[in-house]
């Protein structure tokens, strides 16, 4: 099987902050991996350097067959989607989701003077459609909800028809419905014929969308456990990885953690 992703005993660090420590992990073709851990683990910084952001201080980064550090980045970025809060913070309140949506095709955010075909806006429709959001195409990005930004960012990281997907907290600041939409949306995608290899960093369990195949579980900047997703969404693992008892239960292909009951003390009986 061949790899779209592989990090070899990657460790970052800034100043005396250790960020990273000696992670090894591989992404392989038609694999959705879901990034666990808690606040401070190293999920967005893991994210950053799978989509060619971010440069690890030490050890070896490969993403669709190319070496990071031997290869123009410029050149790898747009075969790789990426939604992320701070990717959505440099588009203008006035720019159209339409023009948001296109312009991923030219790597950049927002429509200048690029020139757009038929098919690219024929492309950019029907993803927001698939996702949702095909009545938001002539809306201004600064007038939607933070649910509609979500698909919209979502779209414009499958624009280029990226080999590779990571979504950085896709779900963050969603209410339940919100939530719910936009998890049904990525479970289509994933089972969609061609759908990229995905990544998606989340605190929750609940923001795991179904079709999701493994897991990579992570503590203080160090895997815990990189497995297919039954083996890493234990009570035990998810316990480590959040250094809280956790119960987690399973249904419906969809997963939940709650911190375990506390069991009879010495004397008592249960019913």
């Amino acid at each position: 099987m061949t790899s779209v992703l592989r990090l070899t005993d990657v460790s970052l660090h800034r100043g005396d902050t250790q960020i990273l420590s000696h992670v090894s992990w591989v992404v392989d073709e038609g694999q959705h991996w879901v990034v666990l851990g808690p606040n401070g683990a190293g999920k967005t910084t893991v994210s950053r350097i799978a989509a060619a952001r971010l440069f690890p201080s030490s050890g070896t980064v490969e993403i669709l067959g190319e070496k990071l550090g031997r290869v123009d980045v410029s050149e790898l970025r747009p075969r790789i989607g990426l939604t992320s809060s701070a990717l959505a913070q440099h588009v203008q309140d006035r720019e159209s989701v339409l023009g948001v949506v296109l312009s991923a095709s030219y790597g950049r955010i927002g429509v200048w003077r690029e020139e757009y075909d038929a098919l690219d806006v024929e492309r950019a429709r029907a993803l927001l459609e698939a996702l949702g959001a095909d009545g938001l195409a002539g809306r201004a990005w600064g007038s939607l909800s933070s649910g509609e930004r979500k698909r919209v960012e979502i779209a414009r990281a499958l624009m280029p028809d990226p080999e590779l997907l990571i979504l950085d907290e896709p779900a963050s600041g969603l209410d339940v419905a919100g939530r719910e939409q936009l998890l049904a949306a990525l479970a289509e995608i994933v089972q969609a014929p061609g759908a990229p290899a995905m990544v998606l960093v989340t605190h929750h369990l609940e923001e795991i969308p179904q079709g999701f195949t493994h897991a990579l579980a992570l503590r203080a900047g160090s895997v815990v456990r990189a497995a297919p997703l039954t083996q890493v969404l234990t009570s035990q693992v998810m316990s480590t990885t959040f250094g809280l008892e956790l119960e987690v239960s399973h249904d419906r292909g969809r997963y939940t953690a709650r911190g375990a009951l506390p069991g009879p003390t010495r004397g008592e009986h249960t019913a």
